[in-house]
């Protein structure tokens, strides 16, 4: 298999004349959680379900573990735990049943009863008929399917929607065991603060093209620094016009500042104007995937 998991080149999807994606490149590397994140149509299901050939490119190509992603559909499912955004189940079955039809059909001797662990920590009975589950526990069911087979790639698409926060907690501590294990998760989700928890990477889609790719602790460390001038007197006035640098807060004594770009000539100024305190504050990311879903054209430029 190859090193890099999931590879597109110039990735391109069309719905007649509508565009899905276009030239979407990612580089998905080996045993990396890899966050995609983007609102409702900007492109993340489609990129999946081109990555499991439920429909081909319009133009581009995709592999996974170096499989030709059309050609070669088939190997590469054998590979893959996927949990879809929008569940279909056997709603007159238990969950019991459904799991070990789907361990039958899987065929992977090495997880047999692996389900019964899962279910377990997810706290889901699964003696009853999947009918009478709530939304959040026929959830439970997906998250289950998706990981009971340990496959080699995970793909998952908002795992944690309509889950408590302790069963949400749960299943980030599974998808960080899959990379304990040297295996790979492609993780799709709206909510920030669990992309930030668990994610080496994260990919940022717009409109239907990727926008930006970092590893997290970068994306923090290169963006956005906020920081609170405190002065001795009354704060200077309009001396930290730069580009990039916008005022945000304004006191009898303080300014807060948001810093894009020239730091240097922001410090020196502060310097010169009798600062007696600077303090910092930590950017969230989902402060900085708004950043980047800005109207304005300094959206791209965090």
């Amino acid at each position: 298999m190859s090193e890099n998991v999931i590879e597109t080149q110039d990735l391109t999807v069309y719905y007649g004349k509508h565009r899905g994606i276009l030239d979407v490149n990612l580089t998905i590397e080996k045993g990396e959680v890899f966050g995609f994140l983007g609102p409702n149509g900007a492109g993340k299901t489609t990129t999946q379900r081109v990555l499991l050939d439920v429909f081909p490119p319009t133009t581009g190509k995709a592999t996974v573990f170096g499989l030709d992603c059309q050609k070669d559909g088939v190997e590469i499912r054998q590979h893959i735990g996927y949990l879809p955004g929008e569940l279909a189940l056997y709603s007159n079955m238990k969950a019991s049943d459904f799991f070990k039809m789907y361990e039958y059909l899987r065929k992977d001797i090495r997880s047999n009863g692996y389900w019964k662990e899962l279910s377990g920590r997810l706290d889901l009975d699964t003696s009853r008929k999947i009918s009478q589950f709530s939304r959040g526990n026929k959830q439970k069911v997906g998250v289950v399917a998706a990981f009971m087979n340990r496959a080699e790639l995970l793909i998952l698409d908002e795992p944690t929607g309509g889950l408590d926060p302790l069963v949400q907690n749960t299943v980030l501590e599974m998808v960080r065991e899959t990379k304990a294990d040297g295996r790979t998760v492609f993780f799709s989700s709206h909510n920030l603060p669990e992309v930030q928890a668990v994610c080496d990477r994260v990919g940022i889609i717009r409109d239907g093209q990727l926008i930006a790719t970092q590893r997290v602790e970068d994306l923090f460390a290169q963006r956005m620094n906020r920081m609170t001038m405190i002065f001795e007197g009354p704060p200077p006035a309009g001396v930290f016009k730069y580009d990039g640098v916008t005022e945000t807060e304004l006191s009898e004594q303080s300014i807060t500042l948001e810093v894009r770009d020239n730091l240097p000539a922001v410090l020196k100024t502060a310097a010169e104007h009798n600062v007696r305190d600077i303090e910092t504050h930590n950017v969230s990311l989902e402060e900085i995937f708004l950043a980047y879903y800005s109207k304005d054209e300094g959206g791209n430029n965090v």
